[in-house]
């Protein structure tokens, strides 16, 4: 079996499903992939929130106290949304006739990654992300530091949403426009 890994920062659109899967139809082996979607870290994220607000003193605007509560609560709410992400990813891979397992991970996901690739022996690597220029010039983005970790290939999409071709078709008289 041809094992690969894909890294994805958000939902996989059906269209993207489709473009990852046609990189390996003519695979000798049965392909299997395996979705690594981290899971944002609620704790982090509530107290990003509680600073920013914690501004909110010095415009003179009410200041916004969370129990443990509350926080177990948001915590709760982003795994949850977490996993439905999840799911609609391997979702999306399997109705493009794909076969694929997935898992959230709450801990670094180039380290997951990393660990990952190792125990199922994996032979490649799709990152599936937005751009990030500024990090893909520098150099730190996902799929620059799993190259320099990683002893497989690692490709790197950019994901989007299934073109408009009936918005296109009609724009240019019929014709599709060049991509």
């Amino acid at each position: 079996m041809y094992d690969v890994v894909v890294l994805v920062e958000q939902p996989v659109t059906h269209w993207d499903a489709h473009q990852i899967t046609a990189l390996h139809h003519d695979a000798p082996d049965e392909v299997h992939y395996h979705v690594l979607m981290p899971v944002e870290d609620a704790a982090s994220r509530v107290e990003a929130t509680i600073g920013s607000l914690a501004a909110s003193e010095v415009m003179g605007t009410a200041a916004l106290y969370l129990d443990e509560t509350d926080l177990e609560r948001v915590h709760q709410e982003i795994r949850d949304a977490s996993e439905r992400a999840l799911a609609q990813s391997i979702n999306a891979f399997v109705e493009a006739g794909a076969h694929a397992t997935g898992e959230v991970t709450a801990i670094d996901p180039l380290d997951r990654l990393t660990s990952l690739v190792a125990e199922r022996g994996s032979a490649e690597v799709v990152i599936l992300t937005r751009p990030h220029l500024v990090a893909e010039l520098l150099h730190i983005d996902w799929t620059h530091r799993a190259r320099r970790r990683l002893e497989v290939p690692c490709l790197h999409l950019i994901a989007q949403s299934e073109p408009d071709w009936e918005s296109e078709t009609s724009e240019n008289g019929g014709e599709p426009s060049e991509p």
